[in-house]
């Protein structure tokens, strides 16, 4: 298997666990178009909305046009780590419950796995422009 495809699953096994995690710290809280819908209702559009969404995640990471694939694969481990970031910025919210290890494993995790599979490639590429300058 290649360290890309490993790396997008690695991330993504992050971030799904994140989403999980999510679920008991109440994350629809901290969502603008969610929290104003109370727990029941925002509880069920949070875990609904999430069907589609890991659809095409998996659907756009593992498409069979290498390009898809590759776009797809760079824009969530782009987002994996503005989604840390975003955290961070809120983790003095009062409505952020996110103080654990295993919840800030998970959220920093996809970051990290983000960030690796960007450097990957970025220096491939970087490689590729080098070779073909030759």
């Amino acid at each position: 298997m290649k360290l890309g495809t490993i790396l997008n699953q690695l991330m993504l096994s992050f971030l799904f666990t994140h989403e999980l995690d999510a679920m008991t710290q109440s994350e629809w809280r901290l969502l603008y178009v969610l929290r104003n819908l109370g727990d029941d209702n925002g509880r069920w559009w949070f875990v609904v909305i999430h069907i589609p969404l890991f659809y095409v995640l998996i659907a756009l990471t593992n498409h069979t046009q290498e390009r898809v694939q590759n776009y797809s694969r760079v824009a969530l481990a782009a987002f994996c780590i503005v989604h840390a970031l975003l955290h961070l910025n809120l983790r003095n919210d009062p409505l952020s419950t996110f103080n654990s290890v295993l919840s800030w494993g998970v959220i920093l995790g996809a970051a990290l796995f983000g960030l690796i599979y960007l450097v990957l490639v970025t220096k491939n590429r970087n490689r590729k422009v080098a070779l073909a300058r030759l």
